[in-house]
């Protein structure tokens, strides 16, 4: 965190000089958490008159640890002498529930934290990740023992409480020094919503150079940070009278802020300006708070000014007289590199402009789905019931890194993750099987052998009419099993373990016999053979291999160019692979470069028949390409030495000194972005089995050569155009010119200038030029997003959204037909198209860590082909038999403005000229 987290210790001192008492802030709804106090107690501010209260109801995790000595005497915030520090475990969270909680309400949500050197390591450089809930909120980075952190956020409540979540990410100790809950009403900051919150960059009284404004003179507690960044021409103006505020004003913000403003001297222009820092995602919520306070009633003076950002015009505004009037809009910025803001004095206007107070804001992501409210609930009892201390933090599912230990969960885009599997085996359970177990109605496997379990079994647990199998074994249950459990295993819908429970009956007459059957006994010999038999096999295997390679390698009479490392052929032997043509020769192949295929930055692409009729196509570079011989060399490189079905095949290669050229397979049916932006030569559109069909061959094609390749290798360029199609529509990646191998399959990550194509790029490469396999996750994901859509990576329009941000704003109204290309005409599960839209978006996270492996993306989206196919032969069922259609209208797509998918993490503070 930067300028906007720094927060002086002096607080206090601005409260004590509003003089201002309140009423309690328990009548408020105010929640103040103070961190690492001791248990059950409370304060009260005298200062503030906010209440305080220890955090020892809301987790059970962490340690209390005290700041330092040496910064005792510098803090004047109570709740910055103590913290909660979380040593243990990747994920703790904070429980805030009701009655400081209400589902679908509105809050200021603002976490602190003051290090203070409680560890002793003085000040040695850390960072942690805080999480609303399921979504990432913010990153803390702790530079200095001195310096006190926070971050804030306007959120509203989609469960019946706030979850704070603190994730270890390997860079030091999580902690935290205190919480504020603040609920506020409805209809204020309209930009926050139950699919968006608002993050704050900061927040700042204008025309006000050292004072911060809080509660109780804010009556929401805010924290307006005094704008201590004038330039010389700048004037600061104010006012003793009272600014009012519309009714039903979006953004209520106080007198005592609106009364100062500052005016450009000698100009007619006022200019702010920010950029983010490498590594951010650029969505800025601006709002401007602007009023009249010098009283220009019997003067020939007037204001009015011009607002634009990035010199483009957003807004005109004469200033009302001492009533507060607020310029922002509810959906992000454009993105831009940088930004500046600047109000200019109209052309009618005898006075410069002014400005009263700035808020800026960035977006959080709330695209990661919780858990299934009932499965959350059910989970959280039974962690309470038998005291589970295990790493079962936060949200039981989400996100999927996080998944509670002992559970498995299903995910799908359409509906909450649910609990499918609970083992809780050897866990030191006692007492009786609670029936909130009941509750998990999508539990499909249910573990609770050996443990101390008592009572008798629920007859509710037959109810969960999805469970498979249910293991008591080894526990003191009592009792008769219930009827209908028996009746399911009978019937061979459960698998029933209920041996090891010797007090247990079938139904009160007679002991439970149903021991587990026996595993038979392997001999001694029988072990060894099926041991030796299988190493013998793979020795003799490994010989044969071994003396055909070294025969070949004798016969061929190959050898290396120590210049570009390619094989060179000795003798007169025609080997497709690894081929070297002569120029001449390809003037033969390709009828003298008559039909071409394409166009590239590498050059012209020539269709060509070998002397077998094989097609190929020739990739010659040209004079005059941007690229040259580096990128020839790194494809044909690359491409010697990968080899799967799903990557195009080199053929071979030229190599003379004027001339180039790259021989690969032919693929007949062109580029996927052909066909899905309609200049196919059939003119058909592909149906929802072809793309989903293409989009797992490239994705086990980008699988290869991340777990396939040693070293991996990134590809750096993957889009559409670059995905080729066989006769059969078999999906192939080509063009590895711009590919990167890493040095060891350990690093994770490698520093490269950037290169690919807009719309495709990944953010983070751009902004830290770290490149990394997620690089491709990234890409793939809008290629993925093309192929649901049908639109291109940056959709055209007024605006030119990215293509994720205009599936996001979409998808937020909860309808995937507006999302889905209108030329598939309904053809295809919806099911399916929610869950390829899930994968994709996931695929297009900000933040690399939060993207799947391609492994990941290719398992879900097998998947999704299951539920595809049963959709199809359900549907030609129904229409073979009774010749019933359904028809779904057409769906606009026009373009739509940009909304956030993720929030900043460090940015720099904005300046003013």
């Amino acid at each position: 965190m930067d300028s906007r987290f720094w927060w002086p210790i002096l607080l206090a001192l601005a409260m004590a000089s509003a003089g201002v008492r309140s009423q309690s802030t328990d009548a408020l709804g105010f929640l103040s958490i103070d961190c690492g106090i001791e248990s059950g107690s409370s304060y009260v501010d005298p200062i503030s008159n906010i209440s305080y209260v220890s955090d020892a109801g809301f987790i059970d995790t962490g340690v209390n640890r005290n700041i330092s000595v040496a910064y005792v005497g510098e803090v004047r915030a109570r709740r910055y002498l103590t913290l909660r520090a979380f040593p243990n475990g990747t994920r703790n969270c904070y429980i805030i529930r009701s009655p400081a909680v209400a589902r679908g309400s509105k809050y200021l949500l603002r976490a602190w934290f003051f290090y203070g050197n409680y560890d002793g390591l003085n000040g040695q450089p850390q960072s942690f990740d805080l999480h609303l809930g399921v979504n990432y909120w913010d990153r803390v980075n702790v530079i200095t023992a001195e310096s006190s952190y926070r971050a804030e956020t306007i959120a509203v409540a989609t469960a019946r409480y706030l979850s704070v979540c603190l994730v270890n990410t390997g860079a030091g100790t999580p902690f935290i020094s205190g919480i504020d809950v603040r609920p506020l009403r409805d209809g204020l900051y309209p930009a926050a919503n139950a699919w968006r919150s608002l993050v704050m960059f900061n927040r700042w009284n204008m025309g006000e150079e050292s004072d911060f404004v809080r509660y109780p003179a804010d009556p929401i507690d805010r924290v307006w940070s005094p704008w201590n960044s004038s330039p010389s021409n700048w004037s600061n103006v104010s006012t003793n009278s009272t600014v009012q505020n519309f009714p039903q004003d979006f953004f209520a913000v106080p007198s005592v802020v609106m009364q100062s403003a500052v005016t450009p001297i000698n100009s007619s222009i006022l200019v702010i300006t920010w950029d983010p820092l490498p590594g951010d995602v650029n969505q800025f919520f601006p709002i401007l708070h602007i009023s009249e306070i010098v009283d220009l009633s019997g003067t020939n003076q007037s204001r009015q000014m011009n607002i634009y950002v990035n010199g483009i015009p957003a807004n005109t505004v004469t200033p009302p007289y001492l009533v507060a009037d607020a310029i922002y809009g509810e959906v992000p910025l454009v993105s831009f590199p940088s930004y500046n803001l600047s109000l200019e004095a109209s052309s009618n206007s005898t006075l410069p402009p002014i400005l009263n107070a700035f808020e800026l804001y960035t977006t959080m992501s709330n695209t990661s789905v919780p858990s299934d409210a009932g499965d959350v609930d059910a989970m959280t009892l039974i962690k309470e019931r038998y005291r589970i201390q295990r790493n079962w933090m936060g949200d039981p599912c989400s996100p999927s890194a996080f998944v509670w230990d002992g559970l498995n969960c299903t995910y799908r885009l359409s509906n909450p993750p649910r609990v499918t599997a609970l083992n809780l085996s050897a866990s030191g359970l006692t007492g009786e099987i609670t029936n909130s177990v009941a509750s998990l109605s999508a539990l499909r496997y249910l573990d609770l052998s050996y443990n101390n379990l008592t009572g008798s079994i629920p007859d509710d647990l037959a109810n969960i009419s999805s469970l498979k199998l249910l293991d008591l074994t080894g526990n003191q249950l009592n009792g008769s099993v219930p009827l209908s459990l028996l009746e399911m295993s009978q019937n061979g819908l459960l698998t029933l373990r209920l041996d090891g429970n010797p007090h247990l009956c079938n139904n009160g007459t007679s002991c439970n016999v149903m021991p587990a059957p026996k595993k038979k006994k392997i001999s001694t010999p029988v072990i060894v053979i099926l041991c030796i038999v299988p190493v013998l096999i793979l020795l003799a295997v490994i010989a044969i291999v071994w003396r055909v390679r070294k025969t070949q390698g004798l016969r061929s009479g190959s050898s290396v160019d120590p210049q570009n490392g390619f094989l060179k052929q000795t003798d007169n032997s025609l080997q497709l692979e690894n081929r070297q043509f002569t120029y001449r020769e390809l003037q033969n192949i390709t009828n003298n470069f008559q039909k071409i295929l394409g166009k590239g930055g590498f050059g012209s692409v020539f269709h060509g028949r070998l002397e077998d009729s094989t097609q190929v196509a020739v990739k010659m570079l040209s004079q005059s390409s941007s690229q040259g011989t580096k990128e020839f060399l790194a494809e044909a490189q690359h491409l010697t030495r990968v080899h799967h079905r799903n990557l195009v095949s080199l053929v071979g290669y030229c190599k003379e000194v004027n001339h180039l050229a790259l021989v690969y397979e032919f693929m007949s049916q062109g580029t996927l972005q052909d066909h899905l932006r309609g200049r196919a030569n059939n003119g058909r559109a592909l149906s929802w089995r072809q793309r989903l069909h293409i989009a797992i061959d490239s994705a086990q094609g980008l699988e290869y050569l991340q777990k396939g390749c040693k070293p991996p290798l990134v590809h750096r360029d993957v889009k559409s155009g670059n995905i080729l199609l066989s006769e059969t529509l078999e999906a192939k990646i080509a063009d590895f010119g711009l590919s990167k191998a890493f040095l060891s399959e350990a690093n994770s990550h490698i520093s490269t200038a950037v290169v690919g194509t807009p719309g495709y790029l990944d953010p983070e490469y751009y902004n830290t030029f770290q490149l990394s396999e997620k690089s491709d996750v990234y890409s793939y994901g809008v290629v993925l997003l093309e192929l649901i859509t049908g639109l291109p990576p940056i959709v055209p329009g007024t605006e030119n959204v990215l293509l994720a941000q205009w599936v996001l704003q979409r998808l937020a109204r909860g309808n995937i037909e507006d999302v889905v290309d209108p030329k598939l005409e309904g053809e295809y599960d919806i099911n399916c198209a929610w869950k390829c839209a899930d994968i994709a978006l996931k695929c297009t996270a900000q933040r690399s860590q939060q993207r799947p492996t391609m492994t990941e993306v290719l398992m879900q989206l097998k998947e999704s082909l299951e539920l595809e196919n049963s959709h199809y032969n359900t549907v030609n069922t129904v229409t073979r038999s009774e010749n019933l259609y359904s028809e779904v209208s057409d769906v606009s797509l026009n373009s739509v403005p940009e909304i956030g998918v993720s929030r900043m993490t460090e940015i720099t503070g904005p300046t003013a000229r």
